[in-house]
């Protein structure tokens, strides 16, 4: 190959690859906590909104008014579902049956102000961090139900583990989230 063949690759991956993260995905980092042990302080993942509707366990960007930053979250309950929460057992029921969720380490006690049972309201989302007792969510009236249009995307992958306390890279988290 000429050196004009490999020019042509390079700058072609480029414009390929700026393509794709404009209009299919972007890369951004996570921030925070609350959504220890599924995603960690530092971690840079890829999410797309791209023909995405949010559903139940979907972990997602979100903007908040509450928030300088996006807030990362997953999705528990979407528009017409019911959502409980018993502290006393730290057990989240959507539309009466109780979640099975693996992805969180302790059991969800922090009340945050929440009054349940809520119905989820047309075009919101109900989210809870996987770090329950260290996450600001729609428990807090200050963030709430979230509304759709406030969703940037989806997280797919983890693409960069963060560093964790001991300063090194967990490269095994590498992948699909």
């Amino acid at each position: 190959m000429s050196l004009y063949d490999w020019l042509q690759c390079i700058v072609s991956a480029v414009v390929a690859g700026i393509l794709i993260f404009v209009f299919v995905g972007k890369v951004d980092a996570i921030k925070g906590t609350s959504m220890l042990q599924t995603l960690e302080d530092g971690d840079t993942v890829i999410l797309s909104n791209l023909f995405f509707t949010p559903k139940y366990q979907d972990i997602v960007f979100i903007t908040s008014d509450a928030f300088d930053t996006p807030i990362v979250k997953r999705v528990i309950a979407t528009a017409g579902q019911s959502v409980n929460i018993d502290f006393e057992k730290g057990v989240v029921s959507v539309d009466g049956a109780e979640l099975k969720e693996d992805y969180i380490t302790t059991p969800t006690t922090l009340q945050m102000g929440f009054e349940g049972p809520v119905t989820v309201p047309e075009g919101h989302v109900f989210v809870l961090g996987d770090n329950r007792n260290n996450s600001s969510d729609s428990r807090d009236s200050r963030v709430g139900m979230i509304d759709v249009r406030d969703i940037l995307g989806k997280v797919y992958l983890i693409l960069l583990p963060g560093k964790g306390h001991d300063a090194k890279r967990d490269w095994s988290r590498i992948g699909p989230v």
